[in-house]
């Protein structure tokens, strides 16, 4: 894989992890009845979240311009990493060791599927 390749790629996992705790955020403002489903279209932070996730979207589709799906995928698992650290920073979640006992399994992962 290229760098390009590789920075399209983990821009998009960042990208995607970052839309994850602004939906977690834009969820505590949101009711879930007819009138709050419609005050949720004028939620800053939800329509935060959903621009990066299209902005991700983009780059995803760059990338997989030039590299094939079975390569760029797995990368796609690190989210489950960026996600608690990030929730961790930004949310005040609880971070145990075990997410960075399941990060290095997941790393091991792409690296056995991606780097042959």
């Amino acid at each position: 894989m290229s760098l390009s390749q590789i920075i399209f790629i983990s821009l998009t996992v960042i990208a995607l992890s970052t839309g994850q705790i602004l939906f977690k955020q834009a969820s505590a403002t949101i009711e879930f009845s007819l009138m709050g489903l419609w005050n949720a279209a004028f939620n800053l932070k939800l329509i935060i979240a959903l621009v990066v996730y299209a902005g991700a979207t983009v780059l995803w589709l760059m990338a997989l311009k030039h590299t094939p799906l079975n390569l760029a995928y797995p990368f796609m698992a690190m989210a489950f990493f960026i996600v608690p650290i990030l929730a961790h920073f930004f949310l005040g979640e609880s971070l145990n060791w075990n997410t960075f006992v399941g990060a290095l399994i997941i790393a091991a992962g792409v690296w056995v599927s991606v780097f042959q």
